[in-house]
């Protein structure tokens, strides 16, 4: 998933970059409100993690903002603020969940995982497509029951395709998903993670919609 950080503490905010990342989540982060509303405006992300004690805005103008803007991102609370007033106003502005700190890093990872199983419409922690299972907790691929080795992008792209069996995806979507503001994206990039993982799975595994994009293969029938 692609994910909005909006903390302005620099020590927690790079440990869960690192957790997240290694978790095969693309993070972005900013520090204050004003830079939250703006992400929010120009950026399309799968969920983001808000405090709520913000510079310039606080965290509660922020989500207010946007769920007045029609914006549906999902939104998990990360606060020292733990009253449950605080907890209830958190949750009427239209968050999706609400975790005060200090918190357990396993806690966090696990209602992360709730929150995409809700967006992606999975009830469990698997996406099965025919011979291609995609474990979201292990981080693994299994194809005919073959344990696949992954890169983590590669990894993060069939699991974009998996989620959205019926879509066809541009290669301008995909990057945005796999990459973040400040990686240097070259012009035949997933074209060479798609070769890849049809070459690690199977050559139908990624079907191209020529002049269009991308969509997973129709790997029922394989």
């Amino acid at each position: 998933m692609r994910i909005l950080l909006v903390e302005d503490d620099e020590l927690l905010a790079s440990g869960l970059m690192s957790a997240l990342t290694r978790a095969n989540h693309l993070v972005e982060r900013v520090d204050d409100g004003q830079k939250a509303i703006q992400a929010f405006s120009h950026d399309l992300f799968d969920m983001a993690i808000l405090d709520l004690g913000l510079p310039k805005i606080d965290g509660t103008e922020v989500l207010k903002h946007i769920r007045q803007k029609g914006n549906q991102t999902p939104v998990l609370i990360l606060s020292a603020r733990d009253a449950t007033q605080d907890r209830i106003l958190g949750l009427d502005l239209g968050a999706d969940d609400y975790l005060t700190k200090p918190f357990e890093l396993d806690e966090l990872m696990a209602r992360i995982r709730v929150l995409e199983r809700r967006r992606s419409g999975h009830k469990v922690n698997q996406l099965q497509i025919g011979k291609l299972s995609i474990d979201l907790s292990a981080l693994s691929v299994t194809w005919n029951g073959k344990l696949i080795d992954l890169q983590r992008r590669e990894f993060m792209l069939i699991k974009k395709l998996a989620e959205n069996p019926h879509q066809v995806f541009t290669r301008d979507q995909l990057e945005e998903s796999l990459y973040g503001w400040n990686d240097g994206v070259e012009s035949n990039t997933i074209d060479v993670h798609i070769h890849n993982l049809r070459k690690k799975i199977s050559p139908d595994i990624i079907k191209t919609m020529r002049g269009v994009g991308y969509r997973i293969g129709d790997i029922e029938s394989i």
